[in-house]
């Protein structure tokens, strides 16, 4: 059984030996039997993977939130400010994700954040095209999203 199942195994126990069997329910049942599972990680071969991969999964999505919340500031502040200083423009970023997943949810994290918007992978699955609202430095911009989503995809899908 891998380390994940016996986790949500854990969780189904806690939520029904608690008699909560609710959403928060299974989320405290998952974290009590993740901290189980951690404390006793020298019983099961392969566990420090498990963690490590839960680790970057958790980071992608606290960041991801946190560009969320940036980026809709600044929409929000360039829409209800008398001066705009959105310059929208088409950028070409080239991609180091490889395999569809990675791609996927690259593309689907940039049209989710706001200001931005993913418009067209090439064929050969090298190059994104992006529409940004604030696209004064294309290199700014591209290198922002590279070292930031992309990179913390290619992290958490390794």
């Amino acid at each position: 059984m891998n380390i994940f199942t016996l986790n949500i195994v854990l969780a189904v126990a806690w939520a029904a030996l608690t008699g909560n069997v609710t959403l928060s329910g299974l989320a405290v049942g998952f974290a009590l039997g993740s901290a189980a599972l951690y404390v006793t990680r020298p019983l099961f071969p392969g566990s420090d993977r498990y963690f490590k991969r839960v680790w970057l999964w958790s980071k992608l999505i606290v960041l991801f939130l946190y560009e969320l919340v940036v980026s809709s500031v600044q929409v929000i502040w360039d829409v209800l400010t008398p001066q705009h200083k959105a310059r929208p423009g088409i950028i070409a970023m080239p991609l180091d994700a490889k395999g569809e997943m990675e791609i996927l949810l690259v593309t689907n994290l940039i049209s989710l954040t706001p200001g931005t918007l993913s418009l067209d992978v090439t064929d050969d699955c090298n190059t994104l095209y992006i529409h940004a609202m604030f696209a004064d430095d294309p290199d700014a911009i591209r290198a922002q999203l590279k070292g930031g989503m992309e990179r913390w995809v290619i992290e958490a899908m390794e």
